[in-house]
């Protein structure tokens, strides 16, 4: 095993100049899988430790990621104390991000944490409180802002292609898409269902594109009508645990800005619509719109109204994004360049989430504060 390293910020790469980057991993379910995979593409780190309830979990952290059985636990804080790792990624339901993150950050661990950020602002103020006090890095799992789709239409937003951005349409839909595994379903557990769950990840990355203006007010309804009954409708995830649910199906929300921009985002785990998966977002602006999904722009040239589509974009799958968000994280640890998506990003997404699920219990629009 590597020797544990001391991070000083004011000098991080001397720190850890020809050294690994021990990373401990805090829930090793499903997405812990996809984040291992991705770090066997960045060699500076190393897995050393990982935590789960589940001993199944952690059987398959030794059996196939190598971790020693002596460093696997089902306590962060024991795992903490006795490793001491650089970092730790935290890929545990949204309820259990918050405390793994604020110990580990007080303990001097730089922190990743999937997204949403948390359950609700005020446990992503503690998080970011508690990196400060560590002086540690803080980071969100918001793999689609390095999507090269996103990047591609940020630096299109930086050239002035786009005006400036007046609407956008966010739509993270499935027609059938009820996770039958998991605490999915569980609002206690999760803090809400499809726009917390999947509605983040395109929230996040139009959000990104528009600039990150400030969010001043936000609306929002909800409905749940299928997912808490028994179905026999065949589909691709079957018999998930309706006694349990307790999140919404459909949620439609809608946000203002203070530059005048509106965002408007419509996300599902069941609903009647075409197909199964609807992920997308477009916007219009004073000089020209977009779709994400085939990074198309609309605008006018030469007295003509013109479709733009790019010959080549780049890989977009989802090994590449967890890698390149994973290695941003990790550079701005042991190099200090600059962060992708800081706990103050996870805050802003978080603020909007929580302001759509606000007003859809209100009967009003709320303000973001």
């Amino acid at each position: 095993m590597a020797e544990s390293v001391s991070v000083k910020m004011d000098d991080p790469v001397k720190k850890f100049k020809g050294k690994k980057f021990r990373v401990a991993i805090i829930g090793c379910g499903g997405i812990a899988q996809t984040h291992l995979t991705a770090y066997k593409e960045i060699p500076e780190v190393e897995i050393v430790a990982g935590v789960d309830i589940n001993p199944d979990r952690l059987k398959v952290m030794e059996e196939k990621w190598g971790v020693p059985k002596k460093a696997l636990f089902k306590d962060w804080k024991e795992m903490l104390k006795k490793i001491k790792p650089d970092a730790v990624d935290v890929c545990t339901p949204n309820g259990v991000h918050c405390a793994p993150v604020v110990d580990a950050c007080l303990a001097g661990c730089h922190a990743m944490v999937e997204k949403p950020m948390a359950m609700n602002p005020a446990e992503c103020e503690k998080m970011i409180a508690a990196a400060k006090k560590g002086k540690v890095k803080l980071s969100v799992g918001f793999q689609q802002r390095y999507n090269t789709n996103t990047t591609a239409l940020i630096q299109a937003r930086k050239n002035g292609q786009f005006g400036d951005i007046m609407f956008v349409r966010c739509q993270a839909l499935r027609r059938r898409g009820i996770p039958n595994w998991g605490v999915f379903g569980q609002k206690e557990l999760q803090g809400g269902g499809p726009m917390i769950d999947i509605g983040v990840h395109i929230l996040e990355c139009a959000y990104e594109f528009m600039g990150a203006p400030k969010p001043i007010a936000a609306s929002g309804n909800i409905w749940t009508y299928m997912g808490n009954k028994p179905s026999t409708v065949r589909n691709a995830w079957p018999n998930w645990d309706y006694k349990t649910y307790t999140v919404e199906d459909l949620a439609i929300g809608q946000i203002r800005f203070d530059n005048g921009a509106i965002l408007q985002i419509e996300s599902s785990f069941v609903a009647h619509i075409p197909k199964n998966d609807i992920f997308n977002w477009s916007a219009m602006g004073t000089k020209g719109g977009c779709n994400w999904e085939n990074a198309e722009i609309y605008t006018d040239q030469n007295d003509l109204m013109v479709n733009m589509t790019p010959a080549f974009i780049g890989n977009a799958d989802w090994i590449y994004m967890f890698k390149t968000k994973l290695q941003n994280w990790v550079d701005a640890c042991t190099k200090g360049t600059p962060q992708g998506a800081p706990g103050e990003a996870g805050l802003a997404v978080q603020k909007m989430l929580d302001g759509i699920y606000r007003s859809a219990a209100a009967g009003k629009e709320v303000t973001i504060k």
